[in-house]
């Protein structure tokens, strides 16, 4: 399984939470999956990368069709209710970006290609 989101033609819509966790599990892991998956379900979504590094700063980027399903995910109730036990006990400090993606390509040694050769 690839740790990339599919890449949809553009435009389309980029959430960007990057976060610096407090110590301890408390049940974070668990619910940072089921987070995912609900999200997953939700209609607009386009994919999900994430990563933490062992001081505990992560970033998550979710890619949405549009701000309509960003702001509809965003009053979905388990995730408000993520996001109030997020506050609670797993973030120390929090930053959220939405961004729109114009322009999108990738590259991967295993096609062949030399950089520059498929991308824009």
């Amino acid at each position: 399984m690839s740790r990339f989101a599919p890449r949809p033609e553009p435009p389309y819509y980029a959430v960007i939470f990057t976060s610096q966790r407090t110590e301890g599990d408390q049940g974070y892991a668990a619910m940072a999956q089921h987070m995912a998956e609900l999200a997953a379900n939700q209609p607009g979504y386009l994919g999900i990368e994430s990563t933490r590094d062992e001081s505990g700063l992560g970033i998550t980027v979710s890619y949405w069709r549009s701000t309509a399903d960003i702001v509809a995910w965003r009053k979905q109730a388990e995730h408000a209710a993520g996001r109030a036990q997020g506050r609670a006990h797993w973030y120390a400090h929090y930053e959220l970006r939405i961004a729109k993606v114009e322009r999108a390509y990738g590259w991967d040694r295993a096609d062949g290609t030399q950089p520059g050769d498929g991308g824009s």
